[in-house]
């Protein structure tokens, strides 16, 4: 027993979390949901100082750390808190029987489990003591009104399932979940919380005029729609000429810079073919001027 209630361990963590969630309800949540312990431990610490038993910064209170004279004198101060557990001496009920019924001789083995615990069950007479200690809590329905209830929630639940039609397709199941509809319904919410104020500091005034009346006067659009396609045919028609114009001035660097022309046994540039020939003419056109001279000389000769 001083070894389970007095030193730090998982299972004194929680008996403390029952016995605080018995004192303060809404500590139930947070005793389930939360997984860290030191956050867990601190959450107690502060309810023990809402209580009025201890201060915000006795973690070692809480987790096992102090003298056992004093955690025992606190775990007493937390019993007495809890509902309906408030009896004359000599009694042993609620909380109080299930710890003598739990401490007793026959169930020290299971203790002993628990500090090592290896998935056993407890007995069926624990199990039912540990159910009978629990506060009562009456239902606020009666067994009719509850029945009425579920089969009312069961038919809505029908009707919502057979208009979402992609929850029964197969196919769609890996695109579209449930998690992804209560992300879309959270960003819907985020949204409309956003337009609301807009729409009240800003667009109420403007929704409450006439709507806007249009010109008759429609064939504006077809002659727009005209002027477009020809500006459309005249841009192509110059993409085209500029293609154009870049094939040709390759074709022009290719002629001028690759020999294609054979003289004389070599193939020459354009360039070089061009000199070539005006080499040639510049030679006939001087034998034929030196023609006429070379006559008249052998004339005077003769």
């Amino acid at each position: 027993m001083l070894q389970l209630l007095c030193s730090p361990s998982e299972l004194r963590t929680s008996i403390m979390a029952w016995i605080f969630s018995s004192i303060h309800p809404n500590f139930v949540s947070k005793a389930v949901s939360v997984k860290n312990t030191d956050f867990l431990n601190k959450e107690m610490a502060a309810l023990g100082e809402d209580l009025i038993l201890c201060r915000r910064d006795d973690s070692d209170l809480i987790r096992g750390n102090t003298t056992p004279l004093r955690q025992l004198r606190f775990l007493e101060q937390l019993l007495t808190l809890i509902p309906n557990t408030a009896k004359p001496c000599g009694s042993c009920t609620g909380s109080e029987a299930l710890l003598s019924e739990l401490f007793a001789d026959e169930n020290l083995p299971h203790l002993r489990q628990m500090l090592e615990p290896a998935l056993n069950p407890w007995p069926a007479n624990i199990r039912a003591l540990h159910k009978s200690s629990r506060s009562p809590f009456k239902p606020r329905k009666e067994a009719g009104d509850v029945a009425a209830l579920l089969q009312k929630i069961q038919s809505e639940l029908e009707q919502l399932q057979s208009k979402c039609d992609f929850l029964e397709s197969p196919q769609k199941s890996s695109s579209f979940c449930a998690s992804s509809l209560r992300l879309a319904a959270g960003d819907l919410q985020q949204l409309m919380t956003t337009f609301c104020p807009v729409y009240e500091s800003n667009l109420r005034a403007h929704c409450s005029r006439e709507p806007p009346s249009f010109s008759p006067e429609t064939d504006i659009f077809q002659r727009v729609q005209q002027l477009l396609l020809a500006c459309n045919t005249e841009l192509e028609m110059l993409s085209e000429v500029s293609v154009a114009s870049a094939c040709v001035e390759e074709e022009v660097k290719q002629l001028q810079t690759q020999p294609r022309y054979w003289s004389h046994g070599e193939k020459l540039t354009l360039a070089d073919q061009l000199k070539d020939f005006s080499r040639r003419i510049g030679v006939l056109l001087y034998q034929q001027q030196a023609l006429p001279t070379i006559d008249k000389t052998e004339n005077e000769q003769v």
